[in-house]
């Protein structure tokens, strides 16, 4: 959970490994953590931890929109919106509730008024993280894959989103200035369209509070956690390290203890992200405690994914629904393109040979600058949280054995062409998905959300020859129910058929997710047999 080493760039030959030549990447969705942040809660201050840390300098530019007159000698009936700079300064309560403001240590330990995080704010460290992940996915998909344009006049192919938790949408702005720096863009770039739900209709992480009977589920097996793991010799190695720390009406370390124990831990790895004036004492650091802590936080949190189809549905079924959706968009509205679509630009390896560090790999279409994808948007990009990995991870079959996700983690989820199997062209028998947008009619439905088994044959026509393929921070994920014979890429397990892929989603896909949020509060919890992920 806490921050991530990320792995050295890929090689020449892994990337050839990783984009074979008879594939051509055609859309990628990266759903990414936010960088690393203050504690969520003020915790064990009684250790000389401060409450307030001195890490966010961002808060000494901030800008709002303001509504007024265009300025002096303008007419005063006629309002333009301009911007006013201002800092912010934390207040908090002191003795006698007197209102005092809130300080942290600085680099000499001694108090600071400014920089001074809220709880749960993204940190300067979280935001060189982010923009750190920006750089690299610039140089995986614009210079070794020549996937995007080097440099853009707009961004109408990209999808940002963000959840409503200010450091998702921060993480998310600092990711996409690291992969497209201003110099990359026009003087005339105008505002990013960022795309943003309300809380009660949010889906981009696992929404317990807007989500009755999800909140049910996920207080039952945080029990069911507790009732494993309270009384166990491991936890009983937590508290002979840790007890003497805890509150003194709570001196146990429990999964249900005050703190919880995953509180206790988003405090210790929010401590290991940052500076030496906000660390916890030495023991809080032993190797065989984090690992305990780890193990049982992974569990409490995401062991109904793994077990229970209704869980999957309720918490992360809709967000992989509209992942997939996008996808099978993307291969529906593709036309195919006669081979010199494909010409490799001066420099560019051919596709028996592996590409150099100067060379674009040849398994992906060449994309001139401002290039617009087939179905509107190319690349996808999307702030959120620690919960959406593990959970899309968890609900895939993909998260066995893995750690809590650290800080600035991500999930790049990308869908490929095949040059070498691709659906017959428009002229054909073949589905009319494949026929341009401009030229279909009403009786030529979109598959969308459809369920496998309500798809007509002229509709599945149209995912043959695309494949999917996960990687969870720089590494291949395969999924279990994709390694069965017909449905990946032949050599390849972790390149699932999009059609295996979308019937595995299908699954845990809510038909209408608000209204499966309001049923069945009351029934039990678990199933009454195995529900295994990913299949």
């Amino acid at each position: 959970m806490t921050t991530l080493q990320p792995r050295p760039p890929y090689s020449d030959a892994e990337l050839l490994e990783l984009y074979p030549p008879r594939l051509h990447l055609q859309q990628v969705q990266i759903l990414l953590r936010h960088g690393e942040r203050t504690p969520i809660n003020a915790r064990f201050t009684n250790t000389g931890l401060p409450a307030h840390w001195p890490y966010c300098n961002a808060v000494r530019h901030l800008r709002s929109a303001v509504l007024g007159p265009s300025g002096p000698g303008a007419d005063p009936d006629v309002n333009t919106f301009t911007d006013v700079q201002w800092r912010r300064r934390l207040e908090t309560f002191g003795a006698d509730d007197a209102a005092v403001p809130a300080t942290g240590p600085n680099s000499d330990n001694q108090p600071t008024l400014d920089g001074i995080c809220d709880f749960g704010m993204l940190t300067d460290r979280g935001r060189e993280t982010t923009y750190a992940l920006g750089t690299r996915l610039r140089k995986l998909y614009v210079d070794h894959l020549g996937f995007l344009p080097a440099s853009i006049n707009n961004a109408d192919f990209l999808y940002l989103r963000a959840t409503p938790i200010p450091r998702a949408l921060e993480s998310m702005q600092q990711a996409f200035l690291g992969l497209y720096p201003p110099h990359t863009r026009a003087a005339d770039f105008p505002p990013l369209t960022i795309v943003s739900r309300t809380p009660a209709d949010e889906t981009l992480f696992p929404n317990d509070s807007n989500c009755r009977r999800f909140a049910a589920l996920s207080r039952a097996f945080a029990n069911r956690a507790a009732e494993r793991w309270n009384d166990s010799p491991e936890m009983a190695y937590l508290t002979k390290k840790l007890g003497k720390y805890m509150p003194e009406d709570s001196p146990r370390v429990a999964v249900d203890g005050k703190p919880r124990l995953s509180g206790l831990m988003d405090t210790v790895n929010s401590t290991l992200a940052h500076g030496p004036a906000t660390r916890l004492p030495k023991d809080f650091y032993d190797p065989k405690a984090r690992s305990i802590m780890d193990k049982i936080a992974v569990e409490e949190w995401y062991a109904g994914y793994k077990e229970s189809e209704e869980y999957r549905t309720l918490a992360i079924g809709a967000l992989l629904g509209d992942v997939v959706s996008r996808m099978v968009s993307s291969a529906e509205r593709s036309v195919p393109l006669p081979d010199e679509a494909f010409a490799h630009a001066p420099g560019q390896a051919k596709p028996e040979q592996a590409p150099t560090s100067k060379s674009k790999s040849s398994s992906s279409r060449r994309m001139s600058d401002n290039e617009d994808d087939d179905d509107g948007f190319r690349f996808g990009l999307s702030g959120c949280h620690d919960t959406t990995l593990a959970g899309v991870l968890a609900s895939l079959g993909a998260y066995n054995d893995k750690a809590w996700p650290p800080f600035t983690s991500h999930i790049a989820i990308e869908l490929f062409r095949d040059a070498e199997n691709a659906p017959p062209s428009s002229s054909s028998s073949s589905s009319s998905s494949w026929w341009p947008s401009f030229l279909r009619t009403a009786s030529t439905p979109s598959i969308g959300r459809t369920p496998t088994p309500s798809l007509t044959d002229k509709q599945k026509v149209s995912m043959q020859g695309y494949f999917v393929r996960l990687r969870y921070n720089d590494e291949p994920v395969t999924v279990p129910g994709c390694k069965l014979p017909g449905n990946h890429l032949a050599g390849d397990e972790s390149f699932c058929t999009l059609a295996a892929f979308k019937a595995i989603v299908d699954k845990f896909t809510p038909r209408d997710w608000k209204q499966q949020c309001r049923m069945n509060t009351k029934a039990p919890a678990f199933p009454q047999k195995p529900e295994p992920a990913g299949f």
